[in-house]
């Protein structure tokens, strides 16, 4: 409710804007110079409340506006110059080796298994997929274990000249140059596949274990394995023995390994440490077959870190599962000097556990000299002698 002093003020107010605003309007050049420049008998303060202010805005108001603002943009100022050094004190902090709880840097990847310096040879092939002939793959095997003249079983296209007992063929790729690697496709048929994981499943004459890797080794290894005699597995060492030219007193006891969802074997060598070489010396080749197909979505592969697929390739070199398929290569050179650049993994696989979902493999090793078994107890290369010489007959191969 308007009292009538309110009123009165209110028209007063109106009716002193409207006198200044007609005389204004009737001499404007005059009350421009009123307002706009101050003299002695007109204060700033008039000029001011006319240029933005208004009557009833002090100096000293003002004044506390600007202090206040230019506080408020000191205070953001110093925030932002605190987020920078806190942000930078992480970053340095971050550059620094992370320490156990005695003190010492935590192992890592980078510490324990070095890159390769850049004047290491490392030739990939030069094409994908390309076709090498078999005097080409001869050739870069040459510093390597001696497989023997590889004419005698395959074509100058890798072509195995026996085929397998199903019809198929076997043939020999080359998939890197310097090292070595190389796969043989169809090196097993389904049912030798079959028949190999059969033996674990039995496994009344095998040696399970649950991470099988040398003592103190730092990789990590979440597989099953299961050390085999020679015997149960005389398809395998009757193909190694005759297609690779692998002598028998020098190969290793075979093991079966399963990999279910979320196992792995992270980066490792396959050469044997020192206080293992009185027994048959460094080992010369790895011989591994995959008994399940994997597809590459759920990983699962053979990767080596340092190789890559081709020349015109940045992807590493993966070997990825397919049944009966062999890989072949070499953790040291002929004279059992470790070939630091075979380094590699067993990806981690993907999958959901089911019986159908694993991942099935079995690995042979060859050393330099006379290798003497030690799992499962009682177990003889040399008393598989003529089980592999039956094999090898079944084969086709004597």
């Amino acid at each position: 409710m308007v009292t009538g002093k309110s009123a009165s003020r209110k028209s007063n107010k109106i009716f002193l804007f409207f006198t200044i605003a007609v005389t204004y309007a009737s001499n404007k050049q005059k009350w421009n110079t009123i307002i706009w420049e101050p003299s002695p008998s007109k204060p700033s303060s008039f000029v001011e409340a006319f240029a933005g202010g208004g009557f009833g805005v002090s100096p000293k108001t003002k004044t506390k506006k600007k202090a206040n603002k230019k506080k408020k943009k000191q205070e953001n100022l110093s925030g932002i110059m605190e987020t920078m050094t806190t942000k930078k004190k992480e970053s340095e902090d971050s550059k620094k080796p992370k320490l156990d709880r005695f003190g010492l840097p935590i192992a890592s990847i980078d510490n324990i298994f070095p890159t390769s310096p850049e004047s290491t040879t490392i030739v990939p092939v030069d094409a994908l997929n390309g076709n090498c002939t078999l005097s080409e793959i001869q050739d870069c095997l040459k510093d390597h274990v001696d497989l023997g003249d590889l004419t005698r079983v395959f074509d100058n296209e890798g072509l195995a000249k026996i085929p397998n007992q199903n019809g198929s063929i076997m043939r020999l790729r080359l998939l890197h140059r310097s090292p070595p690697v190389l796969t043989l496709d169809n090196f097993l048929t389904e049912d030798e596949c079959q028949d190999i994981k059969k033996v674990a499943e039995k496994g009344s004459s095998t040696h399970r274990v649950g991470s099988a890797t040398f003592k103190g080794a730092l990789s990590t290894r979440t597989s099953t394995s299961w050390f085999c005699h020679y015997g149960d597995l005389p398809v395998l060492i009757a193909k190694a023995h005759h297609i690779l030219g692998i002598p028998l007193e020098t190969m290793e006891e075979p093991q079966i390994v399963r990999y279910k969802g979320g196992e792995e074997f992270s980066w490792h060598y396959d050469e044997v440490p020192p206080p293992q070489l009185p027994n048959g010396g460094q080992r010369v080749a790895t011989l591994l077959v995959y008994l399940t197909d994997v597809p590459a979505w759920k990983g699962g592969g053979t990767a080596f870190r340092d190789l890559k697929e081709s020349a015109t390739s940045s992807s590493s070199l993966v070997m990825q599962p397919q049944m009966g398929s062999a890989l072949l290569f070499f953790p040291s050179f002929a004279d059992g000097s470790p070939d630091d650049r075979t380094l590699h993994k067993s990806e981690i696989l993907k999958g959901d556990n089911t019986d159908d979902d694993h991942k099935w493999i079995v690995q042979m090793w060859t050393h330099q000299r006379e290798y003497q078994a030690s799992l499962p107890i009682g177990n003889s290369n040399k008393a598989a002698r003529d089980i592999m010489a039956d094999a090898g007959a079944n084969l086709g191969y004597n």
